[in-house]
Protein backbone atom coordinates (compact mmCIF):
# COMPACT_ATOMS: atom_id res chain seq x y z
CA UNK A 1 0.00 0.00 0.00
CA UNK A 2 1.48 3.42 -0.55
CA UNK A 3 1.91 3.41 3.10
CA UNK A 4 4.97 1.23 3.24
CA UNK A 5 7.78 3.16 3.92
CA UNK A 6 9.87 4.78 1.16
CA UNK A 7 12.92 3.08 1.00
CA UNK A 8 13.35 0.40 -1.35
CA UNK A 9 16.03 -1.12 -0.24
CA UNK A 10 17.18 -2.92 3.11
CA UNK A 11 19.46 -6.06 4.44
CA UNK A 12 17.26 -8.42 3.34
CA UNK A 13 17.02 -7.34 -0.44
CA UNK A 14 13.68 -5.96 -2.16
CA UNK A 15 11.20 -4.26 0.02
CA UNK A 16 7.70 -6.09 0.14
CA UNK A 17 6.10 -3.19 -1.31
CA UNK A 18 6.59 -2.91 -4.79
CA UNK A 19 6.74 0.52 -5.58
CA UNK A 20 5.10 0.20 -9.63
CA UNK A 21 2.16 -1.98 -8.43
CA UNK A 22 0.11 1.20 -7.45
CA UNK A 23 2.66 3.83 -8.56
CA UNK A 24 1.34 6.84 -11.00
CA UNK A 25 3.59 7.60 -13.63
CA UNK A 26 3.63 10.82 -16.31
CA UNK A 27 4.37 10.59 -19.57
CA UNK A 28 7.09 13.26 -20.96
CA UNK A 29 6.49 13.54 -24.61
CA UNK A 30 9.87 15.87 -24.71
CA UNK A 31 10.03 17.55 -27.88
CA UNK A 32 6.57 19.29 -26.73
CA UNK A 33 7.49 19.67 -23.03
CA UNK A 34 9.46 22.53 -21.76
CA UNK A 35 12.62 23.99 -24.62
CA UNK A 36 15.59 25.18 -22.78
CA UNK A 37 17.91 26.02 -25.94
CA UNK A 38 15.40 28.55 -27.99
CA UNK A 39 14.94 26.14 -31.14
CA UNK A 40 11.68 25.15 -30.45
CA UNK A 41 12.20 22.23 -29.62
CA UNK A 42 11.34 20.43 -25.90
CA UNK A 43 14.61 18.74 -24.77
CA UNK A 44 15.92 17.13 -21.82
CA UNK A 45 17.78 20.25 -19.93
CA UNK A 46 13.64 21.45 -20.19
CA UNK A 47 12.48 18.15 -18.59
CA UNK A 48 15.23 18.55 -15.86
CA UNK A 49 13.73 22.44 -15.25
CA UNK A 50 10.08 21.14 -15.01
CA UNK A 51 11.11 17.98 -12.37
CA UNK A 52 9.86 20.33 -9.22
CA UNK A 53 6.62 20.92 -11.72
CA UNK A 54 5.77 17.50 -11.23
CA UNK A 55 7.40 16.68 -7.74
CA UNK A 56 4.26 19.19 -6.75
CA UNK A 57 1.67 17.56 -9.05
CA UNK A 58 2.58 13.98 -6.94
CA UNK A 59 3.72 11.79 -9.95
CA UNK A 60 5.44 8.66 -8.41
CA UNK A 61 7.61 8.66 -12.21
CA UNK A 62 8.20 10.09 -15.53
CA UNK A 63 8.24 7.49 -18.86
CA UNK A 64 10.35 10.12 -21.69
CA UNK A 65 9.29 9.12 -24.71
CA UNK A 66 12.85 8.79 -27.50
CA UNK A 67 15.40 10.59 -27.34
CA UNK A 68 17.91 9.03 -28.40
CA UNK A 69 19.78 9.67 -32.27
CA UNK A 70 17.18 9.62 -35.17
CA UNK A 71 16.53 10.98 -38.50
CA UNK A 72 12.92 11.73 -36.71
CA UNK A 73 10.71 10.41 -39.56
CA UNK A 74 8.55 8.97 -36.85
CA UNK A 75 9.70 11.94 -34.13
CA UNK A 76 12.18 9.56 -32.53
CA UNK A 77 10.50 5.81 -32.82
CA UNK A 78 13.16 5.26 -35.59
CA UNK A 79 16.60 5.22 -34.09
CA UNK A 80 19.92 5.52 -35.42
CA UNK A 81 21.99 4.64 -32.40
CA UNK A 82 20.06 3.15 -29.10
CA UNK A 83 22.83 3.80 -26.95
CA UNK A 84 23.09 7.77 -27.19
CA UNK A 85 20.98 11.23 -27.40
CA UNK A 86 20.32 13.16 -29.94
CA UNK A 87 21.60 16.49 -30.25
CA UNK A 88 18.43 18.24 -30.44
CA UNK A 89 17.19 17.14 -26.95
CA UNK A 90 20.78 17.27 -25.22
CA UNK A 91 23.71 14.75 -25.04
CA UNK A 92 24.75 11.84 -22.49
CA UNK A 93 25.59 15.12 -19.78
CA UNK A 94 22.45 16.45 -19.41
CA UNK A 95 20.98 13.05 -18.97
CA UNK A 96 22.97 12.20 -16.11
CA UNK A 97 21.90 15.56 -14.51
CA UNK A 98 18.46 14.84 -15.58
CA UNK A 99 18.75 11.47 -13.87
CA UNK A 100 20.75 12.71 -10.72
CA UNK A 101 17.62 15.47 -10.62
CA UNK A 102 15.19 12.56 -10.53
CA UNK A 103 17.15 10.99 -8.22
CA UNK A 104 16.87 13.56 -5.56
CA UNK A 105 13.23 14.25 -5.64
CA UNK A 106 12.38 11.17 -5.39
CA UNK A 107 11.15 10.71 -9.17
CA UNK A 108 11.26 7.44 -11.04
CA UNK A 109 12.53 7.31 -14.49
CA UNK A 110 11.08 5.01 -17.46
CA UNK A 111 13.08 5.10 -21.08
CA UNK A 112 11.55 4.74 -24.03
CA UNK A 113 12.55 1.65 -26.20
CA UNK A 114 12.08 0.66 -29.83
CA UNK A 115 12.70 -3.30 -30.15
CA UNK A 116 10.38 -3.71 -32.81
CA UNK A 117 12.13 -1.69 -35.49
CA UNK A 118 15.17 1.15 -35.79
CA UNK A 119 16.08 3.60 -38.20
CA UNK A 120 16.54 3.10 -41.89
CA UNK A 121 19.75 4.91 -40.69
CA UNK A 122 21.17 2.50 -37.86
CA UNK A 123 24.40 1.37 -39.03
CA UNK A 124 23.35 -2.01 -38.99
CA UNK A 125 20.71 -1.36 -41.55
CA UNK A 126 23.15 0.37 -43.70
CA UNK A 127 25.72 -2.68 -43.39
CA UNK A 128 22.48 -4.70 -44.93
CA UNK A 129 21.60 -2.45 -48.06
CA UNK A 130 25.37 -2.54 -49.01
CA UNK A 131 25.80 -6.43 -48.23
CA UNK A 132 24.71 -8.94 -50.45
CA UNK A 133 21.12 -10.95 -50.40
CA UNK A 134 21.95 -13.45 -47.76
CA UNK A 135 24.46 -11.82 -46.51
CA UNK A 136 24.44 -11.86 -42.34
CA UNK A 137 23.61 -8.40 -42.16
CA UNK A 138 20.59 -9.18 -43.86
CA UNK A 139 19.45 -11.81 -41.47
CA UNK A 140 18.85 -9.04 -38.57
CA UNK A 141 16.22 -7.81 -40.86
CA UNK A 142 13.24 -9.26 -43.09
CA UNK A 143 14.51 -9.07 -46.35
CA UNK A 144 12.91 -11.48 -49.33
CA UNK A 145 12.86 -12.05 -52.91
CA UNK A 146 9.62 -10.52 -54.62
CA UNK A 147 6.85 -12.42 -56.07
CA UNK A 148 5.95 -11.63 -59.75
CA UNK A 149 7.25 -11.38 -62.98
CA UNK A 150 11.17 -10.50 -61.66
CA UNK A 151 10.25 -9.90 -58.07
CA UNK A 152 8.61 -6.82 -59.03
CA UNK A 153 5.40 -7.34 -56.15
CA UNK A 154 6.07 -7.96 -52.40
CA UNK A 155 7.15 -10.64 -50.63
CA UNK A 156 3.15 -10.83 -49.58
CA UNK A 157 0.28 -8.93 -49.05
CA UNK A 158 0.54 -7.08 -45.69
CA UNK A 159 0.02 -3.51 -45.36
CA UNK A 160 1.95 -0.87 -43.17
CA UNK A 161 -0.12 0.53 -40.05
CA UNK A 162 0.96 4.15 -41.37
CA UNK A 163 -0.56 3.24 -44.87
CA UNK A 164 0.75 1.40 -48.14
CA UNK A 165 2.72 -1.71 -48.42
CA UNK A 166 4.84 -3.36 -45.54
CA UNK A 167 7.81 -3.82 -48.32
CA UNK A 168 10.32 -1.65 -49.97
CA UNK A 169 12.25 -2.91 -52.82
CA UNK A 170 15.99 -1.98 -52.43
CA UNK A 171 18.75 -0.82 -55.60
CA UNK A 172 19.40 -5.18 -56.13
CA UNK A 173 15.87 -5.91 -56.40
CA UNK A 174 14.98 -7.59 -52.80
CA UNK A 175 12.34 -6.08 -50.33
CA UNK A 176 12.65 -5.49 -46.62
CA UNK A 177 9.79 -5.54 -44.26
CA UNK A 178 8.41 -2.14 -42.01
CA UNK A 179 5.31 -2.38 -40.39
CA UNK A 180 5.38 1.50 -39.83
CA UNK A 181 7.34 3.14 -42.43
CA UNK A 182 9.95 2.36 -45.29
CA UNK A 183 12.02 4.42 -42.63
CA UNK A 184 11.67 2.02 -39.87
CA UNK A 185 12.63 -1.71 -40.89
CA UNK A 186 11.68 -4.50 -38.55
CA UNK A 187 14.46 -6.37 -36.76
CA UNK A 188 14.04 -10.27 -37.11
CA UNK A 189 13.91 -11.61 -33.99
CA UNK A 190 14.95 -15.08 -34.85
CA UNK A 191 18.03 -13.96 -35.69
CA UNK A 192 20.25 -14.38 -31.92
CA UNK A 193 22.12 -11.13 -32.42
CA UNK A 194 19.02 -8.87 -32.23
CA UNK A 195 18.17 -10.50 -28.77
CA UNK A 196 22.18 -9.83 -27.48
CA UNK A 197 21.89 -6.14 -29.08
CA UNK A 198 19.63 -5.46 -27.02
CA UNK A 199 20.72 -7.17 -24.01
CA UNK A 200 23.36 -4.73 -24.38
CA UNK A 201 21.24 -2.24 -24.69
CA UNK A 202 19.03 -2.45 -21.85
CA UNK A 203 22.74 -2.46 -19.54
CA UNK A 204 24.16 0.39 -20.60
CA UNK A 205 20.96 2.28 -19.50
CA UNK A 206 20.45 0.26 -16.42
CA UNK A 207 24.33 1.23 -15.83
CA UNK A 208 23.16 4.47 -16.02
CA UNK A 209 20.69 4.31 -13.20
CA UNK A 210 17.33 4.21 -14.87
CA UNK A 211 14.01 2.88 -13.26
CA UNK A 212 13.01 0.64 -16.02
CA UNK A 213 11.60 0.62 -19.77
CA UNK A 214 8.28 1.41 -21.46
CA UNK A 215 8.30 -1.15 -24.40
CA UNK A 216 7.14 0.12 -27.98
CA UNK A 217 4.80 -2.67 -29.81
CA UNK A 218 4.98 -5.04 -27.16
CA UNK A 219 3.10 -7.13 -28.64
CA UNK A 220 5.35 -7.26 -32.08
CA UNK A 221 8.99 -8.68 -32.66
CA UNK A 222 8.09 -11.80 -34.28
CA UNK A 223 6.51 -12.04 -37.63
CA UNK A 224 5.01 -15.67 -38.47
CA UNK A 225 8.42 -17.75 -39.61
CA UNK A 226 6.65 -18.06 -43.47
CA UNK A 227 5.28 -14.42 -44.21
CA UNK A 228 2.34 -15.98 -45.28
CA UNK A 229 -0.37 -13.31 -47.05
CA UNK A 230 -3.19 -12.35 -44.85
CA UNK A 231 -6.74 -12.94 -45.33
CA UNK A 232 -7.29 -8.89 -44.22
CA UNK A 233 -4.24 -7.13 -45.54
CA UNK A 234 -5.38 -3.22 -44.68
CA UNK A 235 -6.42 -4.35 -41.20
CA UNK A 236 -3.58 -2.35 -39.72
CA UNK A 237 -4.00 0.84 -41.44
CA UNK A 238 -7.62 0.32 -41.24
CA UNK A 239 -7.43 0.29 -37.40
CA UNK A 240 -4.02 1.93 -36.75
CA UNK A 241 -3.56 -1.24 -35.12
CA UNK A 242 -1.82 -4.32 -34.35
CA UNK A 243 -4.40 -6.93 -35.48
CA UNK A 244 -2.69 -9.05 -38.23
CA UNK A 245 -2.40 -11.99 -36.22
CA UNK A 246 0.52 -12.80 -39.09
CA UNK A 247 2.96 -9.73 -37.80
CA UNK A 248 1.81 -9.24 -34.02
CA UNK A 249 1.15 -11.63 -31.01
CA UNK A 250 3.37 -14.57 -32.06
CA UNK A 251 4.39 -16.85 -29.06
CA UNK A 252 7.74 -16.48 -28.95
CA UNK A 253 7.76 -13.26 -27.77
CA UNK A 254 6.77 -14.03 -24.32
CA UNK A 255 10.62 -15.59 -24.50
CA UNK A 256 12.13 -11.81 -24.82
CA UNK A 257 9.80 -10.67 -22.43
CA UNK A 258 11.31 -13.35 -19.67
CA UNK A 259 14.89 -12.52 -21.10
CA UNK A 260 14.32 -9.02 -19.99
CA UNK A 261 12.49 -9.46 -16.90
CA UNK A 262 15.81 -11.80 -15.82
CA UNK A 263 17.97 -9.09 -16.46
CA UNK A 264 15.55 -6.30 -14.40
CA UNK A 265 15.45 -8.79 -11.38
CA UNK A 266 19.54 -9.41 -12.05
CA UNK A 267 19.96 -5.46 -11.20
CA UNK A 268 17.81 -5.37 -8.53
CA UNK A 269 19.32 -7.88 -6.59
CA UNK A 270 22.33 -6.14 -6.86
CA UNK A 271 20.84 -3.09 -5.28
CA UNK A 272 17.48 -3.59 -4.34
CA UNK A 273 16.02 -1.48 -6.32
CA UNK A 274 13.37 -2.73 -8.66
CA UNK A 275 13.24 -2.14 -12.38
CA UNK A 276 10.14 -1.59 -14.13
CA UNK A 277 9.19 -3.00 -17.58
CA UNK A 278 5.63 -1.97 -18.94
CA UNK A 279 4.27 -2.62 -22.69
CA UNK A 280 2.52 -0.87 -25.03
CA UNK A 281 0.60 -4.20 -25.33
CA UNK A 282 -2.21 -4.15 -27.99
CA UNK A 283 -4.13 -7.44 -28.07
CA UNK A 284 -7.56 -8.33 -29.16
CA UNK A 285 -8.68 -9.65 -25.28
CA UNK A 286 -8.16 -8.65 -21.96
CA UNK A 287 -6.83 -12.63 -21.38
CA UNK A 288 -4.22 -12.68 -24.06
CA UNK A 289 -3.35 -9.30 -22.49
CA UNK A 290 -2.34 -10.85 -19.08
CA UNK A 291 -0.51 -13.58 -20.61
CA UNK A 292 2.68 -10.76 -21.11
CA UNK A 293 2.16 -10.04 -17.34
CA UNK A 294 2.83 -13.42 -15.78
CA UNK A 295 5.06 -13.17 -13.04
CA UNK A 296 8.54 -13.94 -15.20
CA UNK A 297 7.75 -11.58 -17.84
CA UNK A 298 6.33 -7.77 -18.29
CA UNK A 299 5.63 -6.08 -14.83
CA UNK A 300 3.02 -4.44 -16.65
CA UNK A 301 1.06 -3.63 -20.04
CA UNK A 302 -0.87 -0.82 -20.44
CA UNK A 303 -4.63 -1.32 -20.32
CA UNK A 304 -6.27 0.23 -23.63
CA UNK A 305 -9.37 -0.58 -23.54
CA UNK A 306 -10.50 1.97 -20.70
CA UNK A 307 -8.97 4.60 -23.53
CA UNK A 308 -10.67 3.27 -25.81
CA UNK A 309 -14.17 3.06 -24.22
CA UNK A 310 -16.88 5.26 -25.49
CA UNK A 311 -18.01 7.43 -22.42
CA UNK A 312 -20.82 5.00 -21.48
CA UNK A 313 -21.41 3.35 -17.70
CA UNK A 314 -21.81 -0.54 -19.15
CA UNK A 315 -19.42 0.13 -21.35
CA UNK A 316 -17.03 1.61 -18.58
CA UNK A 317 -18.05 -1.29 -15.91
CA UNK A 318 -17.57 -4.02 -19.01
CA UNK A 319 -13.69 -2.90 -19.28
CA UNK A 320 -13.04 -2.65 -15.61
CA UNK A 321 -14.19 -5.94 -14.22
CA UNK A 322 -12.30 -7.98 -16.98
CA UNK A 323 -9.48 -5.99 -16.50
CA UNK A 324 -9.70 -6.66 -12.88
CA UNK A 325 -10.33 -10.74 -13.88
CA UNK A 326 -7.96 -11.21 -16.23
CA UNK A 327 -5.06 -9.69 -15.38
CA UNK A 328 -5.00 -9.27 -11.63
CA UNK A 329 -5.12 -12.58 -11.43
CA UNK A 330 -1.72 -13.03 -12.89
CA UNK A 331 -0.08 -11.33 -9.76
CA UNK A 332 -0.35 -8.01 -11.46
CA UNK A 333 -1.74 -5.29 -11.30
CA UNK A 334 -4.03 -3.22 -14.19
CA UNK A 335 -2.25 -0.23 -15.62
CA UNK A 336 -4.72 2.12 -16.84
CA UNK A 337 -4.61 4.79 -19.21
CA UNK A 338 -7.01 8.04 -20.35
CA UNK A 339 -4.31 9.97 -22.99
CA UNK A 340 -1.46 9.04 -24.39
CA UNK A 341 0.74 10.71 -27.74
CA UNK A 342 -1.34 8.52 -30.24
CA UNK A 343 -4.82 9.54 -29.07
CA UNK A 344 -7.21 12.06 -29.21
CA UNK A 345 -7.20 13.44 -25.92
CA UNK A 346 -10.04 13.00 -23.53
CA UNK A 347 -11.62 16.56 -23.20
CA UNK A 348 -12.28 16.40 -27.08
CA UNK A 349 -12.95 12.45 -27.05
CA UNK A 350 -15.80 12.65 -24.63
CA UNK A 351 -17.32 15.49 -25.96
CA UNK A 352 -16.23 19.01 -28.01
CA UNK A 353 -15.40 21.69 -25.32
CA UNK A 354 -16.54 24.77 -25.02
CA UNK A 355 -14.63 27.92 -24.69
CA UNK A 356 -12.46 28.90 -20.95
CA UNK A 357 -12.87 24.72 -20.77
CA UNK A 358 -16.28 24.64 -19.47
CA UNK A 359 -18.06 22.16 -21.99
CA UNK A 360 -19.46 18.47 -21.46
CA UNK A 361 -15.88 17.06 -22.72
CA UNK A 362 -14.36 18.87 -19.92
CA UNK A 363 -16.79 17.73 -17.46
CA UNK A 364 -16.28 14.04 -18.46
CA UNK A 365 -12.82 14.26 -18.72
CA UNK A 366 -12.36 15.55 -15.15
CA UNK A 367 -15.06 12.60 -14.24
CA UNK A 368 -12.95 9.79 -16.30
CA UNK A 369 -9.60 11.10 -14.37
CA UNK A 370 -10.94 10.52 -10.68
CA UNK A 371 -12.13 7.37 -11.86
CA UNK A 372 -9.42 6.00 -13.31
CA UNK A 373 -7.57 7.51 -9.98
CA UNK A 374 -9.64 5.25 -7.56
CA UNK A 375 -8.83 2.29 -9.21
CA UNK A 376 -6.97 -0.79 -7.94
CA UNK A 377 -3.04 -0.57 -9.74
CA UNK A 378 -1.17 1.93 -11.33
CA UNK A 379 -2.23 5.11 -13.58
CA UNK A 380 -0.38 6.72 -16.30
CA UNK A 381 -1.15 10.39 -17.02
CA UNK A 382 0.51 12.04 -20.41
CA UNK A 383 1.35 16.04 -20.19
CA UNK A 384 -1.05 18.07 -20.43
CA UNK A 385 -3.68 16.21 -19.13
CA UNK A 386 -3.34 17.69 -15.78
CA UNK A 387 -4.43 21.08 -17.54
CA UNK A 388 -6.91 19.71 -18.96
CA UNK A 389 -5.54 20.46 -22.87
CA UNK A 390 -7.81 19.73 -25.73
CA UNK A 391 -7.42 17.77 -29.21
CA UNK A 392 -6.00 20.83 -31.95
CA UNK A 393 -8.12 19.90 -34.25
CA UNK A 394 -7.08 22.50 -36.78
CA UNK A 395 -3.56 22.27 -37.39
CA UNK A 396 -2.73 23.38 -41.36
CA UNK A 397 -1.79 20.86 -43.12
CA UNK A 398 1.80 22.07 -43.93
CA UNK A 399 2.85 22.17 -40.33
CA UNK A 400 1.28 18.83 -39.84
CA UNK A 401 4.77 16.42 -39.15
CA UNK A 402 2.39 12.81 -38.22
CA UNK A 403 3.72 10.28 -41.03
CA UNK A 404 0.53 9.07 -41.13
CA UNK A 405 -0.84 11.71 -43.17
CA UNK A 406 2.56 11.94 -44.91
CA UNK A 407 1.82 8.53 -46.60
CA UNK A 408 -1.47 8.49 -46.62
CA UNK A 409 -2.74 11.89 -47.27
CA UNK A 410 -5.82 11.45 -45.08
CA UNK A 411 -5.69 13.52 -41.73
CA UNK A 412 -8.06 10.46 -39.99
CA UNK A 413 -5.99 9.14 -36.83
CA UNK A 414 -2.95 11.79 -37.27
CA UNK A 415 -1.41 12.41 -33.64
CA UNK A 416 -0.09 16.00 -34.19
CA UNK A 417 -3.13 17.53 -32.23
CA UNK A 418 -2.41 15.50 -28.96
CA UNK A 419 1.51 16.53 -29.45
CA UNK A 420 1.29 20.35 -29.41
CA UNK A 421 3.98 21.76 -27.21
CA UNK A 422 2.55 22.13 -23.75
CA UNK A 423 1.59 26.20 -22.23
CA UNK A 424 3.57 27.15 -19.21
CA UNK A 425 2.72 30.79 -18.87
CA UNK A 426 1.55 34.25 -20.44
CA UNK A 427 -0.70 35.48 -22.37
CA UNK A 428 0.53 34.42 -26.66
CA UNK A 429 2.46 31.72 -27.94
CA UNK A 430 5.14 30.56 -27.27
CA UNK A 431 3.72 30.95 -23.51
CA UNK A 432 6.43 30.11 -21.77
CA UNK A 433 7.78 26.72 -23.57
CA UNK A 434 10.59 28.07 -25.41
CA UNK A 435 13.51 30.44 -23.91
CA UNK A 436 14.50 31.83 -27.06
CA UNK A 437 14.19 34.78 -28.97
CA UNK A 438 10.81 37.05 -29.51
CA UNK A 439 10.47 35.17 -32.82
CA UNK A 440 11.10 31.63 -31.38
CA UNK A 441 8.35 29.39 -32.54
CA UNK A 442 7.58 25.81 -31.17
CA UNK A 443 7.62 22.81 -33.35
CA UNK A 444 4.19 22.99 -33.96
CA UNK A 445 1.82 25.71 -33.20
CA UNK A 446 -0.21 26.54 -30.08
CA UNK A 447 -3.25 28.20 -30.76
CA UNK A 448 -4.16 31.11 -28.80
CA UNK A 449 -7.03 29.85 -26.44
CA UNK A 450 -4.21 27.77 -24.79
CA UNK A 451 -3.58 30.87 -22.82
CA UNK A 452 -6.75 29.67 -21.16
CA UNK A 453 -4.77 26.22 -20.01
CA UNK A 454 -1.24 27.58 -19.24
CA UNK A 455 0.34 26.24 -15.88
CA UNK A 456 0.63 29.39 -14.37
CA UNK A 457 -3.34 29.96 -14.50
CA UNK A 458 -3.63 26.50 -14.09
CA UNK A 459 -1.82 26.04 -10.44
CA UNK A 460 -3.33 29.79 -9.42
CA UNK A 461 -6.76 28.28 -9.62
CA UNK A 462 -7.92 25.93 -7.11
CA UNK A 463 -11.07 24.54 -9.20
CA UNK A 464 -8.68 23.65 -12.35
CA UNK A 465 -8.17 20.59 -13.83
CA UNK A 466 -4.62 20.85 -11.92
CA UNK A 467 -5.71 21.23 -8.72
CA UNK A 468 -7.95 18.11 -9.52
CA UNK A 469 -5.25 15.62 -10.32
CA UNK A 470 -3.13 17.46 -7.52
CA UNK A 471 -5.29 16.45 -4.56
CA UNK A 472 -6.15 13.06 -6.25
CA UNK A 473 -2.87 12.00 -6.66
CA UNK A 474 -1.96 13.36 -2.70
CA UNK A 475 -5.19 10.96 -1.20
CA UNK A 476 -4.10 8.51 -3.24
CA UNK A 477 -0.82 8.24 -1.64
CA UNK A 478 -2.39 8.95 2.15
CA UNK A 479 -5.30 6.68 2.25
CA UNK A 480 -4.56 3.04 2.41
CA UNK A 481 -7.62 2.02 0.54
CA UNK A 482 -6.38 3.38 -2.82
CA UNK A 483 -3.26 2.23 -5.07
CA UNK A 484 -3.67 -1.25 -5.01
CA UNK A 485 -6.54 -3.22 -3.42
CA UNK A 486 -10.04 -5.04 -4.06
CA UNK A 487 -12.69 -3.07 -5.80
CA UNK A 488 -16.54 -4.19 -5.28
CA UNK A 489 -19.48 -2.75 -7.07
CA UNK A 490 -22.40 -0.93 -5.81
CA UNK A 491 -25.85 -1.44 -6.80
CA UNK A 492 -26.55 1.21 -8.71
CA UNK A 493 -29.43 3.09 -11.24
CA UNK A 494 -28.73 3.15 -14.89
CA UNK A 495 -26.06 5.50 -16.00
CA UNK A 496 -24.29 5.25 -12.98
CA UNK A 497 -20.97 3.65 -11.90
CA UNK A 498 -20.01 3.17 -8.02
CA UNK A 499 -17.83 1.08 -6.00
CA UNK A 500 -16.21 0.68 -2.58
CA UNK A 501 -12.04 0.58 -2.08
CA UNK A 502 -10.80 -1.18 0.92
CA UNK A 503 -12.47 -0.15 4.41
CA UNK A 504 -15.56 2.46 3.13
CA UNK A 505 -13.36 4.48 0.15
CA UNK A 506 -16.77 4.89 -2.20
CA UNK A 507 -16.15 6.36 -6.13
CA UNK A 508 -19.40 6.85 -7.83
CA UNK A 509 -19.69 8.33 -11.08
CA UNK A 510 -22.83 9.60 -13.09
CA UNK A 511 -21.99 9.05 -17.05
CA UNK A 512 -25.69 10.82 -17.51
CA UNK A 513 -26.36 14.37 -18.02
CA UNK A 514 -29.32 14.21 -15.13
CA UNK A 515 -28.55 14.36 -11.44
CA UNK A 516 -29.22 11.12 -9.15
CA UNK A 517 -29.11 10.61 -5.74
CA UNK A 518 -25.37 10.09 -4.91
CA UNK A 519 -24.54 6.44 -3.21
CA UNK A 520 -23.73 7.75 0.04
CA UNK A 521 -25.25 10.69 1.95
CA UNK A 522 -22.83 13.73 3.04
CA UNK A 523 -20.57 15.92 1.47
CA UNK A 524 -18.01 14.45 -0.92
CA UNK A 525 -13.53 13.93 0.37
CA UNK A 526 -13.33 14.78 -3.59
CA UNK A 527 -15.80 15.52 -6.64
CA UNK A 528 -14.96 16.38 -10.11
CA UNK A 529 -17.53 19.29 -10.36
CA UNK A 530 -19.56 20.97 -8.01
CA UNK A 531 -21.27 18.25 -6.38
CA UNK A 532 -24.25 19.11 -2.92
CA UNK A 533 -24.68 16.79 -0.82
CA UNK A 534 -26.63 13.88 -1.43
CA UNK A 535 -27.15 14.39 -5.19
CA UNK A 536 -24.63 13.49 -7.65
CA UNK A 537 -24.56 15.85 -11.08
CA UNK A 538 -24.13 14.82 -14.57
CA UNK A 539 -20.91 14.01 -16.15
CA UNK A 540 -19.37 14.18 -12.02
CA UNK A 541 -16.97 11.80 -10.64
CA UNK A 542 -17.16 11.74 -6.24
CA UNK A 543 -15.34 9.99 -3.79
CA UNK A 544 -16.60 9.75 -0.13
CA UNK A 545 -15.05 7.87 3.32
CA UNK A 546 -18.19 6.01 4.42
CA UNK A 547 -18.17 2.85 6.93
CA UNK A 548 -20.39 0.34 4.88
Amino acid sequence: MHNSPPSETGSTGLNRHHWWRDAVIYQVYVRSFLDSTGDGIGDLAGVRAGLPYLKKLGVDGIWLSPFYPSPQHDHGYDVADYRDVDPVFGDLGEFDLLMAAARRLGIKVLLDIVPNHCSSEHPWFREALDSAPGSPARARFHFADGRGPGGSEPPNNWHAMFGGPAWTRVADGQWYLHMFTPEQPDWNWRNPEIADEFDRVLRFWLDRGVDGFRIDVAAGLFKHPDLPDSDDPEADARTRDSVNPLAWNQPEVHEVWRRWRAICEEYGARDGRERLLVGEVSVPTAREHARYVRPDELHQAFFFDLLGAAWDADAFRKVISEAMQDIAGTGSTVTWVLNNHDQVRTVTRYGEPAPGGSGLGTARARAAALLMLALPGAAYIYQGEELGLPEVVDLPDDVLTDPIFRRTGSRARIRDGCRVPLPWSGQASPFGFTSGTEGAKPWLPQPEYFAEYATDRALADTRSFWHLYREGLHLRKTLPQLGEGPLDWLDTPPGVLAFVRGDGLVCAVNFGTAPTPAPVPGTPLLSSGPCPPGVLPGATAAWWLNDL
